[in-house]
């Protein structure tokens, strides 16, 4: 690999030119400029981003920690985050917590360490775990979905709790009376926010939310079809149902195809977050989309703001899903 003194040497500089060249830390007149960057490319030459990190105190590194990068929708929010950074000159540097609270802890701790010059944080169901971690921290943050205790930091995020109100009254609407929820994990903020919509509809509509309706777990296709079989072999089984995200929907999907049960004719299905398989689904899942990727490329942009120096109150935003009707909800048979 080439070495800044074999590049100084072919170009006829110094290597003080090169570096303020690479840097742009000192005027270099035009033409030795373009002369040293055409050595570079012929060389193949890599500059060090550790060391120019450690002279010019930044490093053009965003951190991203994520609970589980397997989760359709943060693929989704990464692909707005990388983009928006990469226009600017951004790297990613991505850490995923599998779930797991002390791994995410560890892997953000590894992330600061090695001098990142901002961090977008999705804390998920490890906002506790995390936030003494991020109390003291002077790398600007942003919070990305869901705000962390005692963290005073920007935060943007989806509107989880209209999204579950938005889907239900869509569904009561339509005339359902006895309306299931599958939701997450109990510890799950996103599925408590988006379960808090659905009793907020049901309440309006002048509707008991009946806990037996209720089913929580995990917040996969698996996990909507063991919780969509439990409903559907109730004594007086619901005759539409909303699943707190996509893949739990397409599980709920599923086990009404097994059961025997027509969706829509005799059980209506709604989801939350209008993956790309919503609309190719069988029937095609009515859903909530949401704004993910406009989301990332806000999120990368604020932080970049404030790496820069940009001050100012500390920002919170939520944006608004949209429901877009496809073929898995229609109004009910008569008698249910």
């Amino acid at each position: 690999m080439a070495t800044m003194k074999q590049v100084a040497e072919r170009a006829g500089v110094s290597t003080s030119t090169v570096s303020h060249v690479i840097n742009r830390t000192r005027a270099v007149s035009g033409e030795v400029r373009e002369r040293v960057l055409a050595t570079i490319d012929a060389m193949g030459y890599i500059p060090n981003a550790m060391a120019r990190g450690l002279k010019n105190d930044k490093t053009t590194t965003i951190g991203v920690s994520i609970p589980d990068n397997t989760n359709p929708c943060l693929a989704e929010l990464l692909r707005g985050i990388e983009d928006a950074a990469f226009e600017v000159g951004y790297n990613i540097m991505l850490c995923n917590g599998y779930e797991d609270p002390q791994r995410q802890a560890a892997h953000l701790r590894g992330l600061i360490e090695k001098r990142i010059d901002g961090l977008v944080l999705v804390a998920g169901a490890a906002r506790d775990e995390l936030a003494p971690l991020l109390a003291h921290q002077r790398v600007p943050i942003v919070l990305a979905d869901h705000e962390v205790p005692d963290v005073d930091s920007d935060f943007i995020g989806l509107d989880h709790e209209a999204t579950g109100y938005v889907a239900t009254r869509h569904l009561v609407e339509l005339g359902h009376r006895r309306i299931a929820c599958v939701a997450g994990p109990e510890a799950e903020p996103a599925g408590r926010e988006r379960l808090a919509g659905y009793r907020r509809a049901l309440e309006q509509a002048g509707l008991v939310p009946d806990p037996a309706l209720v089913i929580h777990g995990a917040p996969d296709a698996a996990g909507g079809h063991a919780a969509a079989q439990a409903l559907l072999a109730l004594a007086a089984p619901p005759s539409a149902l909303f699943a707190c995200n996509d893949l739990m929907a397409l599980g709920a999907l599923c086990a009404a195809q097994e059961a025997g049960i027509a969706v829509p004719g005799q059980l209506s299905v709604a989801g939350g977050d209008d993956l790309g398989i919503a609309a190719f689904s069988s029937p095609r899942l009515t859903s909530v989309a949401q704004p993910l990727y406009a989301m990332g490329r806000q999120l990368a942009e604020l932080l970049i703001r404030r790496i820069r120096g940009e001050d100012g109150p500390c920002r919170r935003l939520r944006l608004q899903g949209a429901l877009v009707v496809r073929h898995s909800s229609a109004p009910p048979a008569p008698g249910h």
